[in-house]
């Protein structure tokens, strides 16, 4: 009998491959009775094929849950429940940060294991101040006078935008018919009309990868302050991470949902030696133990908290823990990562010619229908 040997796709950084490569090269085919291999892609290379071809062409696809609408719709992966016991599915709800399990939960089955946690936080280099700030008023008035870049390229532009509605009170893409409370999309417009205008153009095209390591390389920028954290750039003390600011010191947090999953390929002939090794990466042992010595980002809250873990990554998970545990849900229906693109682009558009606030919300709102499929989950 021949020994499976599967493959996976993974994202090009350290954080996307590291660990998974470690952790397949510790794989014995005599006894594990399979192997495995990764290839990795560009982080844009999310959104520049279809989730179905992927998986036409891998047993296991990281992904991230704005693609699980189309993935149902493509009918390309296994639901978990198919694969792991509901004690086992429940066991990793309670125990991964805020929403990282529920966020692949869709059409009533959960389509990714959450093997990695991440959401928008604020970067800043440390010399220069004593404390970040913790309000976006604060952020506002610093941007008046020292360098404070907004990530706004590819998707960020609307994620950052749905990130300072949820800060204003709105629920992102609520159940309903509506995207975005008018109410707060005004706030939010002004305010980001006001920021993206000081934000440093020559940096605009920079995803946050680019933007962190510009930012650990140069002093024009203090603070990023809606980035997806990524842990690898919060050692040696040039970055700090704090929580994503807030309109007040008692109001809610504004993140969108990042982190990524293990989707399984529907044709991947599943054994019961590839599941232990899911099992397994999604242990407490591995999560604060394998992952983060492999620079990869756990999704556990056990890992976040860990004392041990903190000290080794400069403080990164606790000190934007809190933003984590209340981000908010990116739209995930089939469709949704069209719909987040010309969002993107209709926003920056905006602010290039200074639209008033109305006018973006109304042209959202008709993004919106047109590209929501008539009683689409959300």
């Amino acid at each position: 009998m021949t020994t499976p040997a599967y493959r996976g796709l993974t994202w090009d950084h350290p954080r996307g491959y590291r660990a998974l490569e470690a952790a397949a090269a510790r794989v014995d085919p005599a006894r594990d009775g399979f192997a495995l291999s990764w290839d990795r892609h560009s982080l844009e290379g999310f959104e520049e094929r279809p989730i179905g071809e992927q998986c036409d062409l891998y047993d296991l696809v990281v992904l991230d849950h704005p693609h699980v609408g189309e993935a149902v719709a493509a009918d390309c992966l296994i639901p978990l429940e198919d694969l792991f016991t509901a004690e086992e599915i429940a066991g990793w709800s309670e125990a991964v940060m805020g929403r990282s399990l529920s966020s692949y939960q869709y059409a009533g089955r959960h389509w990714a294991l959450p093997l990695d946690a991440a959401t928008q936080v604020m970067a800043w280099r440390r010399e220069v101040m004593e404390r970040p700030p913790t309000t976006w008023e604060a952020v506002a008035d610093l941007s008046d006078k020292d360098g404070v870049v907004m990530s706004l390229s590819g998707p960020h532009a609307a994620l950052s935008f749905q990130s300072i509605c949820a800060a204003h009170g709105a629920t992102p893409v609520a159940d309903g018919e509506t995207f975005i409370d008018r109410a707060a999309g005004r706030e939010a417009w002004t305010l980001l009309s006001r920021l993206a205008a000081r934000s440093p153009k020559a940096l605009g095209t920079l995803n946050p990868i680019g933007i962190l390591e510009h930012m650990s390389a140069h002093d024009d920028v203090v603070l990023c302050p809606l980035v997806y954290g990524y842990v690898n750039y919060a050692p040696g003390g040039v970055l700090g991470f704090a929580e994503a600011p807030r309109v007040s010191a008692d109001g809610p947090v504004g993140s969108m949902l990042g982190g990524t999953g293990i989707g399984v390929s529907k044709h991947c002939a599943v054994t019961p030696g590839l599941l232990n090794h899911l099992r397994w990466l999604m242990s407490a042992e591995a999560q604060s133990g394998f992952i983060p010595d492999h620079e990869g980002q756990p999704a556990l809250r056990s890992a976040w908290r860990d004392t041990g873990v903190n000290a080794r990554w400069g403080g990164f998970y606790a000190d934007t823990c809190a933003t984590l545990e209340g981000a908010s849900l990116r739209p995930r229906h089939d469709g949704a990562i069209a719909f987040q693109t010309a969002v993107s682009q209709r926003l920056r558009q905006g602010l290039e010619a200074g639209d008033a606030a109305d006018v973006v919300l109304n042209h959202l709102q008709a993004l919106f229908v047109r590209h929501r499929p008539c009683g689409a989950e959300t």
